[in-house]
Parts: C-alpha cells; structure tokens; sequence
C-alpha cells in the first residue's frame, strides 16, 4: 500500500496550491485569525498530489495512464 498515493488531477492540483496560499495568506496580511492555517490543508495536498480521504474512500481524479489500462 502506498502512503502518498497520486490520487489529484493536474488541474485540481493547481487549485488547491491557489486556494491554500489564498487562505494561508490571510493569517498575515488579512484579518489574522487562527482559522486561515486552514489553508495549510489543501496547499499541502495539491503540492503533494495526494489527499488522505480520497484515499480513504477510494477516490481520484487522476486520468488512467496508458500502463494501468486492461487489455479488452
């Protein structure tokens, strides 16, 4: 079983990383509350390709790369 499997379609990937810094950056520039370390979540997850309850629940928006398709 892998830990960190790549389960984050490209697209995705880049919105997270947007999203995350957007919220992290409030804890320094906008109204600093604790609640935007929040955005450490999904800028971890996009940067990593990886998110733990897509894991969990068996989920990815990756595209199914040529080697892994079944011969019909």
């Amino acid at each position: 079983m892998n830990l960190f499997p790549n389960n984050e379609h490209k697209v995705e990937r880049i919105i997270r990383v947007i999203v995350g810094a957007g919220v992290l950056s409030l804890f320094f520039v906008g109204p600093q509350t604790p609640w935007a370390l929040l955005g450490i979540v999904p800028l971890a997850t996009g940067a990593l390709g990886s998110c733990p309850l897509y894991t969990l629940f068996g989920i990815s928006t990756c595209s199914v790369s040529k080697h892994q398709k079944t011969a019909t």
